[in-house]
């Protein structure tokens, strides 16, 4: 099979939404009047961000999903995307897989597969999505201020288990490990929540490569500090909410490593003043999201780490860096 015949085969279907979508040197997009914008761009490598031997369909799924990610954390609305893939070679039974899990998605949030490129190498999945938001009204890393609270939505922790396991340095029972590893290699993004928190968030960021790393890219933009109750991140692990961890033997210290520096969760961190407390709660409501308060941002600079007494927490925390 050629490489055209591989794209129409599994990749082109027709534009409902999008003015030309795959076919063409360009796609054309036409956001809505008095809407801006939004454009982000991740890349999935082999060995790097997804093991080799992952169901083609959840890695379709999760291509799409930490883009969709970006533009949740910024309050925007999908309209498409473009996919530029590498494989090794032609393999049908990965191609099927792997676009049904991607168009399921899509078609989940309506965002459209409008072009793209497609070349052999080593397995490498880039795309680029964009999305719309009213102008002026985008979610941004730059707005927390003091006194705002900390909240995350949904779960924390759950991909980095599984990921753990997978390495060998845990041990966790199969059904635990069959839960979590759906979390890592299906992330839920947080599209609707973002959506909703426009107007009452003040700073938001997706939580991809871990909560105290992810936070840090707000406290660095907003020019701000915040405090972090490590206890109330770990109770965020479903493994922990639900029980299953105290009965895998799970130590406190490893849970909260995996809250605050896990990585891959894909969930939203947020600020918002205290005022908003109930209208923060109301966004999660309509968005059938978990929202969790987690701590507060102070005046003064850097992250302080405390447990559920507000007492110092002196256990290190760091973040995934792809260069580290």
């Amino acid at each position: 099979m050629g490489e055209f015949d591989l794209i129409q085969r599994y990749f082109q279907r027709p534009a409902t939404r999008s003015p030309l979508g795959v076919g063409d040197d360009c796609a054309l997009l036409a956001p809505t009047p008095g809407m801006q914008l939004a454009v982000s761009s991740d890349m999935l490598v082999e060995g790097r961000h997804f093991l080799s031997t992952v169901d083609p369909a959840r890695l379709g799924h999760k291509a799409l999903a930490v883009n969709l990610s970006d533009l949740a954390a910024c309050g925007a609305k999908p309209l498409a995307f473009t996919l530029a893939l590498a494989l090794p070679g032609v393999d049908e039974g990965w191609l099927e897989g792997f676009s049904r899990g991607l168009f399921a998605l899509a078609d989940e949030h309506g965002c459209e597969l409008v072009g793209g490129d497609t070349t052999r190498g080593p397995l490498n999945l880039c795309i680029t999505v964009f999305g719309e938001v009213p102008a002026g009204a985008a979610l941004l890393r730059s707005g927390a201020r003091a006194g705002d609270e900390l909240w995350t939505s949904g779960t924390l922790g759950d991909a980095r288990l599984a990921l753990e396991n997978f390495r060998g340095t845990l041990s966790l029972p199969g059904p635990l490990f069959e839960r979590t590893r759906a979390r890592m290699e299906q992330p839920a993004p947080r599209v609707a929540l973002g959506q909703a928190l426009r107007g009452i968030a003040s700073a938001a960021a997706d939580v991809s490569d871990g909560l105290a790393g992810d936070l840090g890219h707000i406290l660095r933009a907003s020019r701000v500090g915040a405090t972090l109750d490590v206890d109330a991140a770990m109770h965020c692990i479903a493994a922990v909410a639900d029980g299953s961890a105290a009965a895998a033997g799970l130590e406190r210290d490893t849970l909260r490593a995996m809250a605050i520096s896990g990585g891959d969760d894909y969930e939203l961190v947020f600020t918002a003043p205290a005022s908003a407390r109930a209208a923060v709660e109301q966004a999660g409501r309509d968005s059938a999201t978990p929202v969790t308060r987690i701590g507060r941002i102070d005046a003064e600079s850097g992250l302080r780490f405390v447990d559920a007494a507000g007492a110092p927490v002196a256990q290190r925390f760091g973040s995934f860096d792809h260069f580290a």
